[in-house]
């Protein structure tokens, strides 16, 4: 058991089920409201859990003792995920779970890309044929006929 919370796919995998199901809940949940204010709502409640679980793990650290390389980082990926929810939500009012989630996950493509362009991560020809496979799959699941 302890391996398999070591495990970065058991920890992925965990994600894409929560992915999923925020998919589901927040279509039901802004029926009735602005699908900003209801990013604002998620956003409390991540802040709150994330708060809860730094806090009963014992993993607070002292924010200077976080570089200013991390801090404009972290605060650039918290701003992109800010604009992500809001454009996500913002989708999920205006369309159907179903076809707005693949597009969503579109991301993984970019991700892809980016590591390559920026980061200097290398893909094979089989990961390339993957992330080949997922755009389409994307395009495919939300094309509607």
């Amino acid at each position: 058991m302890k391996n398999l919370l070591l495990s970065w796919i058991f920890w992925a995998l965990l994600s894409a089920g929560f992915a999923a199901l925020t998919a589901i809940f927040a279509k039901i949940g802004i029926e009735n409201v602005n699908s900003d204010f209801a990013t604002f709502i998620r956003t409390m409640v991540i802040l709150s859990v994330a708060g809860l679980i730094v806090y009963a793990s014992g993993n607070w650290q002292q924010p200077s003792s976080v570089s200013a390389k991390t801090w404009v980082f972290l605060i650039l990926s918290g701003a992109a995920t800010g604009a992500s929810w809001i454009c996500y939500f913002r989708a999920l009012k205006l369309g159907d779970a179903a076809r707005v989630a693949p597009v969503d996950k579109l991301g993984v493509v970019f991700v892809s890309v980016f590591a390559v362009l920026f980061l200097g991560e290398r893909l094979a020809l089989p990961n390339w044929l993957g992330v080949i496979l997922i755009a389409c799959g994307a395009v495919l699941v939300a094309y509607r006929a």
